[in-house]
């Protein structure tokens, strides 16, 4: 599997947010995405997800599921959590799971504690979403990474709100996200616990790319 951007270029309310950015990433690999604020970064993952429309350039996704579009194949977790606080937190994973799986392919119960128990949430599960913490609801917006199975994960500042433990967890994650033949991105101010990543510096319009990083310690 490979995901690759050729001379991508991203246009927002009328302004050049990037222009002519450039990557590839196969099975396994990372790609964080650093910059200042209003760079750029969250705008890259959203064109990914197909959540922003490409103004120029392509997106190129080849060895994967053939019949499905990159944004299919592609788990988003943006700055919102997209927690319905009325519903419990495994009725909230449980809506997740359908939404992004489909009712044919929804998560069964077992999937979904297992998914709950990977974010340490298994003892909340009945409790409505309203009470959650900030620190819990962003676990549980983690959670659907684990409760639907997609290749591509695009996590935008995914250590937000979160306490060094579950830190570690996510992390532990990602890397067997990356084990099993997955690919990251992740927009970031700082380390996320993963030993090895490629480095893409947004700077505006006008992005640089750096070679692989001698890692990206927790």
């Amino acid at each position: 599997m490979r995901l690759t951007a050729s001379a991508l270029t991203c246009v927002r309310s009328g302004r050049e947010v990037f222009a002519g950015l450039n990557f590839s990433l196969v099975a396994g690999e990372a790609l964080l995405v650093l910059g200042r604020n209003g760079a750029g970064k969250s705008s890259l993952l959203r064109v990914v997800a197909g959540l922003v429309r490409i103004a120029a350039g392509k997106l190129l996704l080849e060895g994967a599921a053939a019949e499905l579009t990159l944004p299919e194949q592609s788990h988003y977790v943006g700055h919102q959590d997209a927690v319905k606080p009325a519903l419990t937190v495994q009725e909230n994973l449980a809506f997740w799971a359908q939404f992004l799986g489909g009712e044919a392919a929804a998560a069964t119960d077992a999937a979904l504690a297992a998914a709950l128990d990977a974010l340490d949430l298994a003892g909340l599960a009945t409790l409505p979403a309203a009470y959650l913490s900030a620190g819990q609801r962003r676990r549980l917006a983690l959670a659907r990474l684990v409760a639907v199975r997609r290749p591509i994960w695009l996590l935008d500042e995914p250590t937000s709100a979160l306490d060094a433990a579950t830190q570690e967890r996510l992390a532990g994650l990602m890397r067997g996200h990356l084990a099993g033949g997955g690919i990251i991105l992740a927009a970031t101010h700082g380390p996320i616990g993963l030993a090895a990543t490629q480095e893409l510096r947004l700077a505006g319009a006008a992005p640089s790319a750096g070679p692989p990083g001698p890692g990206d310690a927790a």
